[in-house]
């Protein structure tokens, strides 16, 4: 048993898995689905709990060609809280789940993309069931690759862009910045040299109102000494006129 079920699991490659995912899914009854939700087997307690699977598995129609497969036999297990979910892992939309039927101890081993289930193995072979899981999670691994690179890469472009948004107006404000410097540092300039032309011109009237306030006093000085010669005559005796005149 468990040479067949590597040997099944080995037959299957990646490149398989990817390319003829179309042709799978008529096979096996997957339902296309373009919503980005969670698998349909969710995370749940331990078996030890006695916790079911999810019910949110989308039912087949009867007349669908997969209607009577093991897909089917899966999702109307889940429908029926038939299940309890071992292990469950996660890698970008795809996962791999290992189911556990109690009553006639079944175990279903299911890989699953969002909500599409993609292959499911049914077996009473706890190692078997074991070897499957590890392998569909290593698939899941390889194909969710290209979908977490994408949204990194997303991440990053958005969080680039943000950045190329900031520096943006940053380089907007450093230039606003550096115009207005330059408008201002120009109209300094020019209070400058119309304050530097307003002293020179101040400092000629200074020069000539200097000039002018020393003619004044010299003028001032010159009638002084006129009018103190003119009191000075005006002060001798008649007397001393008289004799000066014999």
């Amino acid at each position: 048993m468990k040479l067949k079920s590597r040997s099944m699991i080995q037959s299957v490659g990646i490149v398989m898995l990817l390319s003829g995912m179309s042709a799978g899914a008529a096979a096996q009854g997957i339902m296309s689905s373009g919503s980005t939700v969670r698998p349909v087997v969710t995370q749940g307690a331990p078996a030890s709990q006695g916790a079911p699977v999810s019910q949110s598995a989308p039912t087949q129609p009867d007349n669908s060609p997969a209607a009577n497969s093991t897909i089917a036999e899966l999702q109307g297990l889940i429908q029926a809280r038939g299940l309890n979910e071992l292990r469950t892992t996660y890698n970008g939309n795809y996962g791999a789940s290992l189911l556990f039927r109690a009553e006639d101890l079944v175990y279903y081993v299911a890989m699953f993309q969002q909500k599409n289930f993609w292959r499911v193995v049914k077996t009473t072979s706890e190692q078997q069931a074991e070897q499957l899981y590890r392998n569909f999670v290593d698939q899941t691994v390889q194909l969710a690759d290209v979908d977490i690179r994408r949204i990194k890469l997303d991440a990053e472009r958005a969080s680039t862009e943000k950045l190329i948004s900031v520096n943006e107006s940053r380089l907007t404000a450093l230039q606003n910045d550096l115009n207005v410097q330059r408008q201002q540092e120009q109209q300094v300039a020019a209070r400058q040299d119309q304050a530097r032309a307003e002293a020179a011109a101040l400092a000629n009237d200074r020069q000539q109102a200097r000039e002018q306030l020393t003619t004044l006093q010299r003028q001032i000085r010159a009638l002084e000494e006129q009018q103190a010669k003119l009191d000075a005559v005006g002060t001798q005796a008649p007397g001393d006129t008289a004799r000066r005149g014999r």
